[in-house]
């Protein structure tokens, strides 16, 4: 009885290692454009240098 139990236990750590050397895909990505900004899209935090962001006029109190 002990001989089987030695052996199932080996052959579960056999099938577990052989299990973790399966080689899986990786994901492909894609390559960044160097130098080439999406149209419409600005960095966050970012304006040009010299201008202002442009609000919408504050209401004013009536009262």
């Amino acid at each position: 009885m002990k001989i089987v139990i030695v052996v199932d236990a080996t052959l579960a750590v056999v099938t577990a290692a052989g299990a973790a050397d399966i080689p899986r895909r990786q994901p492909v990505y894609q390559t960044a454009q160097i130098g080439k900004m999406p149209i419409g899209k600005t960095p966050i935090g970012k304006t040009p240098i010299g201008k202002t962001p442009v609000a919408p006029p504050r209401p004013y109190a009536r009262y």
